[in-house]
Parts: C-alpha cells; sequence; structure tokens
C-alpha cells in the first residue's frame, strides 16, 4: 500500500536526503524510537513497506485481542448468576456474532490503512517514506519504491534497523503447496471456518484456537510437539488451559509431530479443499482432516532483504542481529547502527521492543536515563512480563521454577487457587487458575510470579515491579491488597509462604 510520504523536513518529497536519523520499519519499535528522537529534537526518517504500525497494529496483538474479546465477555457472563440466562448454557458460551466481531476488528486496525497511524509521526516532525529500505554501505540506505525508483538517505548519527519478524513455515512437505493460514491470514479472517486445525500450542496457536471455537468453529484441533501447551510457562499452565479447552469442546494432541500436509481438491461450492495433516506414528489419530490450518510455530527475523551484507554481517545463526547493551549492533565500526525489537531476537514482545526503542532513543540523543547515568538497556531478560489471553489467562513473569534451579538458585515456590479469594468468587462461580510464587531463599525476594485465572493480566505488573525492586517478602507482606478484588492472591500466596 502507497499513499505517498508524510511531509516532513526537507524535501518536497517528504524526506531529507540527510537527516539525522533513519529507522527501517515503521512498527511500535520503529515508530517510538523515531518519535522519541525527534522529541530530542534530532530530524529522523522511517521507511517503512507496508503500513506504519506493524505487525502488532494489523496482524497481531490488536486484531487478534479483538477477535478474543467477544467470546471471552460471554464466557464470562455464563457463570455469573443472573447473566447466563442471556449468554448461552453447556460448554460453549452464547454464540458470538462473527460478522460484527470481524467488523470491530476492521475498525481497531483501521479499516487496514495507516491513516490514522500517521498524525503521531507527522505532529513531531517525523518523515515516512515509502518503500523497502537496505543498506548500502557506512550511515547510507537506499530506498525502492513499489514503482522500482530508488531514492539514497544518508544519516548524519544513526540508522536504526526495526523490521520485526515473519511467521516461521516448518520445511513440512506439502505444507507451503496447501497455503496455509498464518497469524496474518487468522487475524485477518472474513469467515469462520468450520474445522480448524492449529499447529502449535504456543501463546499465538492457543489464543487463536480459542477464539475459533468461540466464533463458531464446530471442531478446533490443536497440534502441539511438545508435551504441553504453552510449554515455556509453568507445568501447571499447559494442564489448566488444556482442561478449559477440552471443556469446550477443543481437542489438543500434545507430543505430536505433523509429517505431511496436503490441500484436496475443492467439492462443488467450496473455495478450496479440505487440509489433510498427516501426523506422526506415535499414536492416534494418524491424519486430522480441516477446512484451514493455522501455523504458528514460531517467528523467524524479517533481515533476509536488509542489506547487511553491505556493512559487512552475516545472520546465519537464527537470523537475528546482535545487539549490545545500548541496541548497537555488533560487529560494526563507529556504532552507527543500531536495532531494536523483535528483529534483534532478545525479547519478542510488543512492549520489550517500545523499551528498547526508548533506550536507543536516548543513546542516540546524548540523553541519560531517568538515574542520571548513560542510557542503556538495563532490563534483565530473565525478568519480563507476558500475558497469553486464553481463558484462563496466563500471566506471568521472571524465572520458572524449573528455570530458577537450572541457573542455580535456591528457591522455593508456592501456589494457591486464584479462587481462594473473594474476588474472584464474586466474579461467578468458576474460579479456575493457579497463582505461584518463585523465591529466592537466600535473599527472601521474588524472581518469578505466574497467575492463572479470568483477567489476571492486570496482576503481573505488581510482580515485575517485586521482582525488579527486589522487594523482600517482608515489605510485600505490608503492601496490602483491597477487598474484595483478585489482587489478595498477594496474601494467600505470602500466608503460604509461611508470613
Amino acid at each position: 500500500m502507497s499513499r505517498g510520504d508524510v511531509p516532513g523536513p526537507g524535501d518536497p518529497a517528504g524526506a531529507p536526503g540527510q537527516p539525522d536519523v533513519v529507522v527501517i520499519g515503521g512498527g511500535p519499535a520503529g515508530e517510538v524510537v523515531a518519535g522519541r528522537c525527534a522529541e530530542a529534537g534530532l530530524s529522523v526518517v522511517v521507511v517503512e513497506r507496508e503500513r506504519v504500525g506493524g505487525e502488532c497494529s494489523y496482524w497481531g496483538c490488536i486484531p487478534s485481542k479483538t477477535l478474543i474479546r467477544p467470546g471471552e465477555v460471554l464466557a464470562a457472563a455464563q457463570v455469573a448468576p443472573g447473566a447466563a440466562g442471556a449468554a448461552g448454557a453447556g460448554g460453549v458460551p452464547g454464540r458470538v456474532d462473527a460478522a460484527a466481531a470481524f467488523a470491530r476488528r476492521d475498525e481497531m486496525v483501521g479499516g487496514y490503512s495507516d491513516e490514522g497511524q500517521l498524525p503521531w509521526l507527522r505532529d513531531r516532525g517525523v518523515a515516512v517514506v515509502r518503500g523497502v529500505g537496505r543498506l548500502a554501505g557506512e550511515r547510507t540506505v537506499v530506498v525502492r519504491a513499489a514503482d522500482g525508483a530508488e531514492r539514497t538517505l544518508r544519516p548524519d548519527r544513526a540508522v536504526v534497523l526495526a523490521t520485526g519478524t515473519r511467521a516461521t513455515m516448518p520445511p513440512i512437505p506439502g505444507l507451503a503447496e496447501a497455503e496455509p493460514w498464518d497469524n496474518r491470514t487468522a487475524t485477518g479472517a472474513r469467515a469462520v471456518p468450520r474445522r480448524l486445525a492449529v499447529l502449535g500450542g504456543g501463546a499465538v496457536g492457543s489464543e487463536l484456537a480459542q477464539a475459533f471455537r468461540r466464533l463458531g468453529s464446530e471442531e478446533v484441533t490443536v497440534i502441539e510437539g511438545g508435551p504441553r501447551l504453552l510449554a515455556h510457562e509453568e507445568p501447571f499452565v499447559g494442564d489448566e488451559v488444556r482442561a478449559a479447552f477440552e471443556a469446550e469442546g477443543i481437542i489438543v494432541h500434545t507430543g505430536r509431530r505433523v509429517v505431511t500436509v496436503r490441500r484436496d481438491r475443492p467439492t462443488q461450492g467450496s473455495a478450496r479443499g479440505p487440509v489433510v495433516v498427516g501426523l506422526d506414528e506415535a499414536g492416534d489419530p494418524r491424519q486430522i482432516v480441516a477446512d484451514e490450518l493455522l501455523v504458528a510455530v514460531g517467528r523467524t527475523p524479517a533481515t533476509a532483504d536488509l542489506g547487511l551484507e553491505a556493512v559487512g554481517l552475516s545472520t546465519a545463526q537464527h537470523g537475528f542481529v546482535e545487539v549490545d547493551e545500548q541496541l548497537r549492533v555488533r560487529g560494526v565500526a563507529g556504532g552507527w547502527l543500531y536495532a531494536t525489537g523483535d528483529v534483534n531476537g532478545r525479547a519478542l514482545l510488543t512492549h520489550m521492543g517500545k523499551y528498547q526503542a526508548r533506550v536507543a532513543a536516548d543513546v542516540i540523543s546524548g540523553r541519560a536515563d531517568p538515574a542520571g547515568r548513560p542510557a542503556a538497556d538495563r532490563c534483565d531478560l530473565a525478568v519480563i512480563p507476558r500475558v497469553t489471553f486464553t481463558d484462563p489467562q496466563v500471566s506471568a513473569v521472571g524465572l520458572t521454577e524449573q528455570a530458577a534451579r537450572a541457573a542455580g538458585l535456591d528457591v522455593r515456590a508456592v501456589a494457591v487457587p486464584t479462587g481462594s479469594v473473594a474476588g474472584s468468587s464474586v466474579r461467578g462461580t468458576d474460579a479456575v487458575g493457579t497463582c505461584q510464587l518463585v523465591v529466592d531463599v537466600a535473599r527472601r525476594v521474588l524472581v518469578g510470579a505466574t497467575f492463572v485465572g479470568h483477567d489476571t493480566q492486570e496482576l503481573v505488573h505488581g510482580a515485575t515491579i517485586a521482582i525488579v525492586g527486589a522487594v523482600t517478602l517482608e515489605d510485600l507482606w505490608h503492601a496490602v491488597p483491597s477487598f474484595p478484588t483478585v489482587s489478595e492472591v498477594w496474601l494467600r500466596l505470602l500466608e503460604a509462604y509461611g508470613l
């Protein structure tokens, strides 16, 4: 999509040929680093090949959570006496109006136009150039527009790579030819498939499997090669989410590999034929037939056509661009090349990309951090908050118990049912889930926390603060939670530890 350049300082085309900073990629990380540099008085150009706002705004977080929300509301009403009659009954909540959900999704992504995103950059004097940006040497970026025209940008200070990632497609025989869904196809769907198979039981696969079940898919099957869903979280997480899925009629196969895929010819009246997914011989069934197959097995960095070789870089190992604590790309002399967000592989989450963007902008502009120190990425990668928006939600930060022990820490884990507090009971009759803290015994501080249940996403930031600030258990004991809220699980957890 090409809508021309945003007016900005410099030449009539909207972008100076020699700005202070060029940012390749206009997703969340690119927007933030560009805006913050501009607020510091630098001239900035953003080069974007698709839409300003990036994957998160149009094909990731925003549309997926919008599609999840209607089913989530109905499920919550179904377990609230007095509302359940209006929300349906049985294993699956009352029917979601899929057409209305898709229409709301379209509103939330601005009709897949980025016109609503541009004023934020424009108001800061940031210019946007449409096209594919490639490194062509030191502080040199060549931009090829959709019509083949090229222009060269030579920033005085810095180039920032913020190109993000794309969905990974594993080399399974027949998979590419079957034209499967990825996150973009799924979040942009115009109709609900009667039968949906999902390859991958991580956050994306789990969220969208449940979303489409609640949007009206009659059959949803999740295939996960590992031993459980959401395998990077505490073991009880996968068990509890699986139980919730199966209660809704979602079929879950763990420990199974997909070995072949084919799409058969369309039947009369169908635009696309069914997909036949062949599984390994470890058990039954041997194959699954679905109308669509969603592949959600990870992300691949979008670095293939960035011209990294022009500055002496190779991305042979996983394709990510390695950076130092100031987000400068390692192996490039002069300290002018930076990489923020998913493309550097440090933490593939929007909020972490935006944090890195703020750091990089401060390094480039010479701004100190809030403590007066030189700007640097001081976020411990072991302390990253994350939320999987399934029902029940999974909200976690820091290390799992197993990871903490593997790191050599002497830890003790304590857990309580999420429904053990009045705040859960007043929400309805189905207070599912478990809350757990992982405590460093020697220091008496938290190193990890996991909350499973309804709307637990609002619990995780308190845990993040406690871990980052190394707040002791004794001090946490005097942080009194409000009544009646789910936050009272903090009190129950501390009591379980012995306070």
